[in-house]
């Protein structure tokens, strides 16, 4: 039964081109490390988000497969350097991992 984890990360709007380009060196880290977890990526245009919210997700087969990307994400050295870097710019950060239905 597939699994969906996902970050939502609300940014402060007045940091969005900053926060924005920190986001791009993420993917970039994603395109160029193997085996690391490959998401896709949303502005909300209308609906129960801000604007000012990226959310990433990604689909897994299993909830095994799942946590195990989130301590890969959790505990490469790359991603922690931008993170801390991005950090600054929260309002607020949350994961969420969903079941299919």
């Amino acid at each position: 039964m597939p699994y969906k984890l996902r970050f939502v990360q609300k940014f402060i709007p007045s940091k969005r081109e900053a926060f924005l380009e920190l986001e791009k060196e993420f993917i970039k880290l994603e395109e160029e490390t193997e085996g690391f977890p490959k998401g896709k990526r949303y502005l909300p245009y209308s609906g129960r988000e801000s604007t000012n919210t990226l959310i990433w997700e990604s689909e897994f087969e299993s909830l095994e497969e799942a946590q195990k990307a989130l301590d890969l994400i959790s505990n490469h050295p790359n991603h922690e350097t931008l993170y801390q870097k991005q950090v600054p710019f929260f309002q607020d950060a949350y994961t969420e991992i969903y079941q299919s239905f």
